[in-house]
Order: structure tokens, then C-alpha cells, then sequence
């Protein structure tokens, strides 16, 4: 990652990406795909809905549950 990246909290974890990055493509950097998991943004479930719009930065914590057949993993 260049200078400009940020960390965000991930599942407990660091991760880091560019400011300013929306939330499916954060995802898909982590090699998720967006359709199958839950997504807790600092604090509070985010629909769907809001994905898009929703542009992460520096400190924000993410909780992904990922959706696998026959049940969660987390």
C-alpha cells in the first residue's frame, strides 16, 4: 500500500486500504464476495442498500460475517 493508506479494524484484525475506498470494493480487496456476507460498520449493521455510498476511513471497525453452505462462518 502507498503512504496514503489508512487501517481499518477488520474482524479484530488490521487492514489496510486507500481513504475514501467504498465498501464492496474494500471487500473484494479481502477476497470476499460482497453477495455473501453481513457487514457491521463501527458498530451498527449496514444494510445493503448503503454499501456503495459508504466510503471507509482511518479507525473505522468492520465486523464480516460470511454467509457458507449448510450455515455461518464468521
Amino acid at each position: 500500500m502507498s503512504e496514503a493508506s489508512i487501517t481499518l479494524q477488520v474482524n479484530g484484525e488490521s487492514f489496510n486500504c486507500l481513504p475514501e475506498t467504498p465498501l464492496p470494493q474494500v471487500l473484494e480487496q479481502m477476497g470476499l464476495n460482497p453477495r455473501l456476507v453481513a457487514v457491521e460498520y463501527n458498530g451498527e449493521i449496514l444494510h445493503r442498500q448503503y454499501w456503495e455510498e459508504t466510503k471507509v476511513k482511518a479507525r473505522d471497525r468492520l465486523e464480516i460475517v460470511t454467509i457458507v453452505g449448510g450455515g455461518v462462518f464468521s
